[in-house]
């Protein structure tokens, strides 16, 4: 009985060492600090994933998140589409479609100054637990988890001078500024970014958020315009959290001023405004696009913003419940351009309920490698409702070839010279959506379009 006895004490001694060493792990990978540039690794391709704004606005709820968690586990992971990212105000217990700062909100908060979800919308953040049962969830399928939040400090922590966690005794009340605040939602104040305890302010939102396990953040109102200061104080604590949170600054225009800083700061970061389901807000966003292409680099991405096909405006902002405005030549206008200027592709319908077309122009295999794999994007020209994107992928000697319509009124003949491709004599030609081959006859290659469509080639020279 002795030795048994003894045994067994040897054994429980082993476990208990093992468990010590995994939380001893567990707490050195909290305190990790990232080095600078390494955030870019993160995001080696453009992140693909679901954002609940086109459907849900700032009213979604969990089982909705779990529904489109679902389908996409089912249908679009293998297809490399792994975020699922809660917009904007889930710490708003009465919010609704459309009923931005009301005179009543009612906001959770912690003591802290950090913003909880609403139990009411998010009955699984019971009991203090926050986003992590959901995050738990959603990393149970393979998926990633992101939230949106307001840049700044809550007003109802400055005006109920909570105290900022880590620092010493500064409260809410000292690192605010009414100056620059968001003119369209006035939940939160500026930060003053070199005030005392506004760098602990963020660090403590991010430990929050590594802690319920949060892989992505959209950070609103900081592109325009561009909040330097704040951003400095969020890839800080992003850095020194100890969890690879990849980070999307929103909304645009940014200015292209700031690409210097940006491409150095943000994973990826928005061109524009909102993209919603009308023909001019793809025109516009392709024309301002046109100055980003040199800064299309893995790590860190310009960004087209949602897409804004299928089921949206379920409890949105803009119309009634819905399946997308756009006629089909402009969704594949839109998804084209999307995939060839190397955009993160963030689903805005809701994906429960997709139709069959809405889900093939998600899961094209040959499109998905070309947006993954292919580099050197740029554009050959602009010009009389007419644009022409070409990329190459050094994988497999594939050069891809997007053409564009924009006219409103005529069909049109647009082409390009082979050369122009670095092409010379005979090649393949694949249409990518249509799977139709055929070969080059001439010194260029061309498509009758009519308005508002595109086509898109894959293109691999006989030589």
């Amino acid at each position: 009985m002795c030795n048994i006895h003894l045994f067994n004490m040897k054994i429980k001694n082993k476990i208990l060492a093992f468990g010590l060493v995994l939380i001893s792990i567990s707490a050195n990978s909290q305190n990790k600090t990232f080095q600078k540039d390494e955030f870019k690794q993160w995001a080696q391709t453009p992140p693909m994933g679901w954002n609940s704004w086109d459907c849900y606005g700032p009213t979604v709820e969990e089982h909705e998140v779990k529904a489109n968690a679902d389908y996409m586990a089912k249908n679009l992971k293998k297809f490399g589409w792994e975020y699922v990212v809660v917009d904007i105000r889930w710490f708003v217990e009465n919010d609704k479609a459309g009923g931005y700062n009301q005179t009543d909100p009612r906001y959770v908060i912690d003591q802290y100054g950090r913003y909880l979800p609403a139990v009411n919308r998010f009955p699984s953040a019971k009991d203090g637990q926050g986003f992590k049962p959901l995050a738990d969830y959603i990393h149970k399928k393979d998926l990633k988890f992101g939230i949106h939040i307001m840049r700044g400090i809550p007003k109802k922590a400055v005006e109920d001078k909570l105290p900022i966690k880590a620092a010493n005794g500064v409260t809410a009340d000292q690192i605010y500024t009414t100056a620059l605040q968001c003119e369209w939602l006035k939940d939160n104040y500026t930060i003053v970014a070199d005030k005392p305890g506004a760098q602990e302010y963020y660090n403590s939102i991010f430990e929050l958020y590594a802690q319920w396990g949060v892989d992505f953040i959209k950070i609103d109102d900081l592109s325009r315009p561009y909040h330097e200061g704040e951003i400095n104080l969020i890839r800080n604590a992003i850095d020194k959290c100890g969890r690879k949170i990849v980070l999307s600054t929103s909304p645009g225009e940014t200015p292209i001023e700031a690409a210097p800083h940006v491409t150095t700061h943000a994973n990826m970061w928005r061109m524009v405004d909102d993209v919603w389901d009308t023909w001019p807000h793809i025109t516009h966003l392709m024309d301002v696009a046109q100055k980003w292409y040199p800064y299309i680099a893995p790590g860190t991405w310009p960004d087209c913003d949602m897409i804004p096909l299928g089921r949206i405006s379920v409890r949105g902002e803009r119309g009634e419940d819905r399946m997308t405005r756009l006629t089909k030549d402009e969704q594949y206008t839109l998804i084209t351009f999307f995939n060839i200027f190397k955009s993160p592709l963030f689903f805005g319908g809701d994906l429960p309920s997709n139709d069959a077309f809405t889900l093939s122009l998600l899961t094209n295999k040959n499109v998905v490698k070309m947006h993954n794999e292919s580099t050197a994007v740029k554009q050959l020209f602009q010009k009389d409702g007419q644009i022409a994107v070409t990329s190459r992928n050094a994988k497999d000697g594939s050069i891809y070839l997007a053409l564009f319509n924009i006219s409103d009124t005529a069909s049109q003949n647009v082409s390009v010279n082979l050369s122009d491709l670095g092409i010379s004599g005979e090649a393949d030609v694949l249409n990518i959506w249509t799977n139709e081959k055929s070969k080059t006859t001439s010194t260029t290659i061309a498509a009758d379009l009519k308005p508002h469509s595109s086509v898109l080639y894959q293109i691999k020279s006989k030589k």
